[in-house]
């Protein structure tokens, strides 16, 4: 569903409840990345970015919650560790993702006991998908400032998502960083 309509939204959980019947899991996942720098950033750009990493996420945490809350179950945000250490030229990006993070937190909060919420920050997992936003120089760069010295995997982040879903049943509100070590810096 487009994450910027809240009917749409709602109508997908709505669906998924048709086909399954229950729901246990809601891992909020679905984001928009790219440059905004201040200079020439414009409405559309933060409505999107907006949309997908905070408005959305948000809405279908809504739709979500009162099965949520009948089956004890848990949501897993995708924050960002850039939520925390803005990435220049990212503003917008850097802005939904402190929100989102905040989402976390304050949902852990009003869903609680019943429902745990918690996040988990990426550090450098994939690149971005057009050369033009990072070239080998930059990418060496990064890697050289991560203290593990390489970037992450998607499997170490399904790893994390499945640790807070099957045997975190004493965590809530909280970020964790799977970023090799870069938000030490």
């Amino acid at each position: 569903a487009p994450l910027t309509d809240t009917e749409a939204i709602r109508t997908m959980v709505e669906e998924v409840l048709n086909w399954r019947g229950k729901l246990n899991v809601l891992i909020n996942n679905a984001s928009s990345f790219y440059p905004t720098p201040l200079d020439n950033a414009n409405e559309k750009q933060w409505d999107e970015l907006m949309g997908s990493n905070l408005k959305g996420p948000y809405f279908l945490c809504q739709a979500a919650a009162p099965k949520l809350l009948e089956n004890h179950g848990c949501i897993i945000t995708i924050a960002d560790i850039y939520a925390r250490n803005p990435l220049k030229g990212y503003s917008i990006y850097c802005i939904a993702k402190a929100g989102n993070t905040m989402l976390t937190k304050a949902l852990a909060k009003e869903l609680a006991p019943n429902v745990r919420v918690n996040g988990i920050a990426p550090g450098v997992i994939l690149w971005p998908n057009t050369d033009d936003q990072m070239s080998e120089s930059i990418k060496q760069t990064v890697i050289d400032n991560v203290p593990l010295k390489r970037i992450g995997s998607p499997t170490d982040i399904a790893q994390t998502a499945l640790f807070l879903a099957t045997s975190a049943s004493y965590i809530t509100g909280q970020i964790i960083a799977v970023d090799g070590g870069s938000s030490l810096t």
